[in-house]
């Protein structure tokens, strides 16, 4: 019956159909998707993962087994784009939500807390902060140093004490590694560095003046491991940013939407394209960054971190006006 194989495809996901991003999937069969933390498409029957799904299509009785999305497999383009847009309203987030992942910004102002240590005198902090206003520009720690001479470590110290977090060190740093945690976009735009992973866990992630537990939240819920957030050492940062952005990492590519529906629509095109055997979306600040595993064994034993580049793909979608 040859109604059994159409696919429905929403007016918004074919509208959005761009060149090149037709994926064509290696020659190995189809063994399950064990390697990517699901189960075995062909050991069990799997319904669709949109709830208010009207067809009662089980896998594997349907030749259609991809994509999947976020562990769940949609019938039809547009039951993947119900599940899209339910993932779009989630990420967006409530009042709750905002709240538990927004930083707190009520914290003892740094120069307070370190002339409070006796690492610094009133005159310095006085000289420090002219400096800053006088030029306009600045953290007040770099100006501490700048003017001061104090050590960039005596800053790191006190940003740990600020924020009340460990000041962590690049010891045991693997740039080829980190460089596939996330898109190397986000690691120049926010400022943030993974560092190393430990116990096969916790992933170690690093800033330079202060957390931002959004950002660790998405990385958590992208990377499948507990996220431990710490200061390191400005130098240190930016020396292993150097480092991390001069690797092979994850194809990634910046696009923009109007709204959320465009978005929706956009998401749901590149699913059906590309096929993938694993996606997941998460925001991360103004930013969704939309991960897809194209084949088997693209993970190791590192949550759902990639062993390589290879077989997979990530987006990052800016929605609204663009300036």
């Amino acid at each position: 019956m040859p109604f059994l194989n159409r696919t429905s495809h929403s007016q918004a996901g074919e509208a959005l159909l761009w060149e090149g991003d037709a994926y064509l999937p290696n020659s190995s069969p189809e063994r399950g998707l064990n390697e990517v933390g699901l189960p075995a498409l062909l050991a069990q029957r799997r319904l669709c993962g949109h709830v208010d799904c009207s067809n009662g299509w089980t896998m594997p009785w349907r030749s259609r087994r991809r994509p999947i999305f976020e562990d769940q497999w949609g019938c039809s383009g547009r039951c993947v784009l119900a599940m899209v847009r339910e993932a779009l309203r989630r990420e967006a987030g409530d009042g709750i939500t905002r709240a538990a992942t927004t930083p707190h910004r009520h914290r003892v102002p740094l120069g307070l807390l370190m002339l409070a240590q006796g690492w610094i005198t009133h005159p310095q902090l006085q000289r420090a902060l002219e400096a800053q206003r006088r030029n306009g520009t600045g953290k007040i720690g770099e100006w501490l140093i700048a003017e001061c001479g104090l050590e960039a470590e005596q800053v790191t110290r006190g940003l740990s004490m600020q924020w009340n977090c460990p000041v962590l060190s690049a010891e045991g740093f693997l740039p080829e590694t980190m460089a596939l945690v996330m898109p190397g976009f986000f690691v120049e735009r926010f400022g943030l560095m993974p560092l190393r992973i430990a116990g096969s866990r916790i992933l170690y992630l690093a800033f330079e003046d202060g957390l931002d537990a959004s950002a660790s939240l998405a990385v958590e819920q992208m990377a499948g491991l507990k996220v431990e957030s710490g200061v390191l050492n400005e130098v240190h940062l930016r020396a292993a940013r150097r480092r991390v952005l001069q690797c092979d990492s994850v194809e990634t590519k910046l696009e923009a939407a109007s709204d959320a529906d465009t978005l929706a629509g956009r998401i749901t095109a590149i699913l059906e394209q590309k096929q993938p055997v694993a996606s997941r979306l998460v925001r991360l600040h103004q930013y969704y960054w939309l991960r897809l595993w194209l084949e088997e064994g693209t993970t190791g034993k590192l949550g759902r971190l990639p062993i390589s580049r290879e077989d997979m793909c990530d987006y990052v979608f800016s929605v609204g006006p663009q300036s």
